[in-house]
């Protein structure tokens, strides 16, 4: 008979709090962090309007921070669910490189005489929100199924 993953109620109570750290990030997002293309994105049909003036170091280190935190609390909730260190050492690498790609292709993109309002908005949304997340969960529960 296959060994379910199994959690204890302290650890999802501990998941479940982090995941409201993750929301409270979103909710705060116009609060803690510098980005003048969310209220552009809010407001405007983007492809009819010119990018807003904006600071490129500030932007880029607070989706830095921002990416920072939301892989701190990401990976926080994987090593409650999966306790392995090789697992955490791995989605760390992982997203350092994708936060480099991404960064490297919105700086791109922004930096264009022409610039697309939608890869913008999308590589943002990658840079702002903790999608890996919900890829590595089900990929890594699905890995340690078939191990046991």
């Amino acid at each position: 008979m296959q060994k379910k993953l199994q959690l204890s109620v302290v650890s999802w109570m501990l998941i479940v709090a982090l995941i409201v750290l993750l929301l409270a990030v979103r909710m705060f997002q116009q609060q803690l962090f510098y980005d003048p293309f969310i209220p552009f994105y809010h407001k405007t049909v983007a492809d009819k309007q010119a990018l807003p003036e904006y600071d490129g170091f500030r932007l880029f280190a607070h989706y830095f921070f921002r990416y920072a935190l939301n892989t701190v609390l990401s990976l926080a909730i994987l090593w409650i669910m999966f306790k392995d260190k090789a697992i955490i050492k791995l989605i760390s690498v992982l997203y350092g490189v994708l936060f480099v790609i991404l960064a490297l292709l919105l700086y791109i993109v922004l930096q264009a005489d022409v610039p697309s309002f939608k890869l913008i908005f999308y590589i943002r949304r990658f840079l702002m929100q903790p999608l890996p997340l919900l890829l590595f969960v089900p990929a890594f529960y699905y890995q340690k199924y078939l191990k046991q």
